[in-house]
């Protein structure tokens, strides 16, 4: 059977055909899922987040929609990559169950930005010990004392390794990394470009119209990318390229771009990572 296309849904969460078969347990994740959505504390940092880097330093959103898709995309990238058979090993090298891949994954998409409540600068090494104290609290809930140590290294690497200085050394860790690139389409710099900031960011975010992930032929995950023009190229060339390299993941993601514009010039019409 071949994949679906798989897109963002309203709650975050991942959207796929229901009669294809699942790559993965997830009983596990859902009650995680869920009890993220209904945790105050949670939700409020992924609120406040977005201060310090939208109304303060005029950057793309880094706030709740920002989260949700890059937890969205994460878990597609998850399904695609299990499903075509690429291993994980974060949490079979603690022990634990496969389950608790995803349980991993859908935690540090969560909790990878919430340092930018402290600033946006150096905002990874922030969002280490605030993540560390809501994992204290949360983990317990779901696993024992023991279980929940490993859990917390696990995430807490995924983690730091979504910027580019540290290398991912898990592949959990790797889907965190590009996932949080992943999340490139117009309405990520629509808040900054509506008070009239005309960054590359803001301009080259503008220029993608839709990011889609699904199957591959030959590799786990193919990439499509349509561009309404070649500012879009920077969004692909520069940022996702740089969070793909030493990813762990080279061989197995594929990207496309495509410029779909008509009517016009294209100074560039396809490129390939």
């Amino acid at each position: 059977m071949d994949d679906p296309e798989m897109e963002p849904t309203e709650n975050g969460r991942r959207s796929y055909d229901p009669d294809a078969d699942h790559a993965f347990p997830d009983e596990k994740l859902n009650e995680v899922l869920e009890f993220i959505d209904n945790d105050v504390e949670i939700q409020t940092y992924l609120d406040a987040q977005n201060v310090n880097a939208v109304a303060r330093k005029g950057y793309n959103d880094h706030g709740s929609k920002h989260i949700e898709i890059v937890l969205n995309r994460a878990l597609l990238l998850y399904d695609l990559l299990k499903r075509g058979g690429v291993e994980f090993n974060g949490a079979a090298d603690e022990g634990l169950d496969e389950e608790d891949e995803s349980v991993i994954v859908a935690f540090a998409a969560t909790l990878h930005d919430i340092g930018h409540v402290v600033h946006r600068d150096d905002h990874t090494y922030y969002s280490i010990p605030l993540a560390a104290d809501i994992l204290d609290r949360v983990l317990p809930n779901f696993y024992d004392t023991a279980d929940t140590v490993r859990m917390k290294g696990e995430i807490l690497h995924a983690i730091l390794c979504h910027h580019t200085e540290e290398d991912p050394l898990t592949t959990e860790a790797g889907v965190i990394r590009v996932a949080d690139a992943l999340d490139m389409e117009h309405g990520r710099s629509r808040i900054p470009y509506e008070k009239g900031g005309r960054g590359i960011n803001t301009v080259s975010s503008q220029a993608i119209k839709k990011v889609s992930l699904r199957g591959g032929d030959t590799i786990p995950v193919l990439v499509e990318i349509e561009m309404m023009n070649a500012a879009g190229v920077y969004q692909v060339d520069n940022l996702l390229k740089a969070k793909l390299h030493k990813s762990g993941l080279e061989d197995d993601i594929r990207i496309v771009a495509l410029n779909v514009r008509e009517g016009s010039d294209n100074i560039v019409e396809r490129m390939e990572l």
